[in-house]
């Protein structure tokens, strides 16, 4: 079932957060969440076994570190796809601002055990 049945605006949505690295679901659309999230800084290192990792840059640039591979920079109105199974780290030497698509249920911190970092599923 899709979710929500208005129209979303995103920039609303990334205006209610507040902390960093926690991702909020805007939509949801067959088995995916749509989520938005603000992030400064670096992430932990971690990986998805099972799913593909969407990175959607609305606002400042996001540099993704993959181990065994170039590191990745995407900018405003760019996205970047994680294959599966690729340890990676998110990393925003300044405030950015991302969407993100990604299967229900998926932990943020992927296999990392990192669990200040670790974001439940909250809708806003």
């Amino acid at each position: 079932m899709a979710a929500p049945d208005i129209p979303v605006n995103i920039d609303e949505k990334l205006a209610m957060l507040v902390e960093l690295w926690s991702p909020r679901i805007v939509g949801e659309i067959n088995d995916l969440h749509v989520k938005v999230v603000r992030v400064e800084g670096e992430f932990v290192w971690h990986t998805h076994d099972d799913t593909d990792e969407f990175f959607l840059v609305r606002r400042g640039d996001l540099t993704i570190e993959m181990r065994g591979r170039d590191p990745v920079s995407v900018g405003p109105g760019d996205f970047f796809v994680v294959p599966r199974g690729v340890e990676h780290r998110p990393v925003a030497s300044s405030a950015c601002e991302l969407v993100l698509i990604e299967p229900k249920g998926v932990v943020n911190t992927g296999d990392a055990t990192d669990l200040d970092l670790t974001a439940g599923e909250t809708w806003i």
